[in-house]
């Protein structure tokens, strides 16, 4: 027999707690919603791994990554965010209510923030998990490349992000030695970099491999490549690796249900929301350019913040705008257009002699379109005649005698 799940409510339920989730978590929390984080793996996520961070403004001492999230975490719980270490098992959110299920409970929440992030993409060769992030292989040359100043190191791939990250690491460090696995001259990357890079005085090319193993003691010292038409192994002496083979979303759960690139990455615009209204995405997880810890605290602020105000237009919209036991018009304006605010009077004198008998409401949509957007109109102004709870129909010649005519009409 199956053990029945406890069921807990939420404002916001928060999927990963790296630098994207922690700070949807501060943002929600500090609007006081019941805000949850739920993350399977580490609280931080790849950015605790991550030895030193040079660009992240305000710490200029390069700390680790750990360091950072750390104090995101310290803030989120003081704001009164909660943490479950766990994994989630699948999500339903379709519906007005998001349900999130782990082994043990059922989590129900009025607006959900994905931050799951994703993983880079790695060789799979012998020994790669004893030497992953700090300890020889990284992920990021702009997080890493300051550390290896005067050093060597060995890129994996040849793509444009291996090549223009390989390009990158030229600025600091001695010796970049890129492994290829194609021909002599031939790269994945766009031809600009292959030129730029095959010019590189301080770039150095092994054709026709791929890595077999990673050898060292505490500390990679020595990446194994093998020929691939000979199948030599060619030990290659380094201080440390960094693999530009791809990234996999973690978006496995949400398939069917999120809109996702064929990349597996979410999609969604600069308010994070996705096609599902009140889901958000913020970090590595969505469809972006750039991934950074600097970018994922900007995605999760953006979202924590619509999150809030999904759920309070939400409140608004279901008490004061769509009453279903009272037929009403909105009157949907913008109020830094003076020609819009001519009507305003109007509106107010209909509800003075028939609020009685219908709803009169007004929205601005000068400082958020919410809203308005709920009633399936873009351009304003406009008036939204609402029946049984439900838009009837718009009306643009906007005066008394024509949204009373509306109103009564059955």
């Amino acid at each position: 027999m199956a053990r029945e799940k406890k069921i807990e409510h939420y404002d916001v339920i928060i999927i990963g707690a790296g630098a994207a989730g922690l700070t949807a978590a501060i943002y929600c929390s500090r609007a006081r919603l019941n805000t949850l984080v739920i993350e399977k793996a580490l609280v931080g996520g790849l950015a605790t791994y991550t030895n030193e961070i040079w660009n992240y403004p305000g710490f200029p001492n390069s700390p680790k990554g750990e360091e950072i999230t750390d104090l995101m975490k310290e803030q989120a719980k003081n704001m009164g965010a909660k943490f479950k270490l766990t994994e989630v098992q699948s999500v339903d959110l379709t519906g007005e209510e998001k349900i999130v299920e782990t082994f043990r409970n059922k989590y129900i929440a009025k607006a959900v923030v994905l931050a799951s992030g994703g993983r880079p993409r790695t060789t799979k060769a012998k020994n790669e998990e004893n030497f992953l992030f700090d300890k020889g292989i990284s992920f990021c040359a702009t997080c890493d490349a300051a550390s290896n100043t005067d050093k060597v190191v060995v890129v994996i791939g040849s793509g444009d992000a291996a090549i223009e990250e390989g390009m990158f690491l030229t600025k600091f460090a001695k010796k970049v030695i890129v492994s290829v696995m194609h021909d002599e001259g031939i790269m994945d990357c766009n031809e600009i970099a292959k030129e730029a890079a095959l010019a590189n005085p301080k770039m150095e090319f092994i054709w026709n491999t791929v890595t077999d193993s990673f050898e060292g003691e505490d500390h990679l010292d020595t990446v194994v490549l093998r020929n691939l038409k000979t199948n030599e192994l060619i030990p290659v002496k380094c201080d440390n690796c960094f693999e530009f083979i791809g990234y996999i979303p973690n978006t496995e759960l949400i398939k069917g249900q999120v809109d996702l690139t064929p990349q597996g990455y979410i999609i969604s615009n600069d308010r994070m929301e996705t096609n599902l209204e009140g889901v958000f995405a913020a970090g590595d997880v969505r469809d972006k350019w750039l991934k950074q810890v600097a970018t994922a605290v900007g995605d999760g602020a953006i979202a924590g913040y619509a999150a809030e105000k999904f759920i309070a237009e939400t409140e608004v919209f279901e008490a004061n705008v769509v009453k279903k036991d009272k037929n009403g018009s909105v009157y949907v304006y913008n109020a830094i257009e003076a020609s819009q605010r001519e009507a305003l009077p109007m509106i107010e004198e209909l509800a003075s002699k028939h609020g009685k008998d219908y709803n009169f409401c007004k929205i601005d949509v000068y400082k958020s379109d919410g809203i308005a957007k709920r009633l399936g109109r873009t351009n304003y102004p406009y008036v939204a005649i609402i029946k049984n709870g439900k838009v009837d129909h718009f009306i643009d010649m906007i005066n008394e005698e024509n949204i009373l005519s509306a109103l009564k009409t059955s």
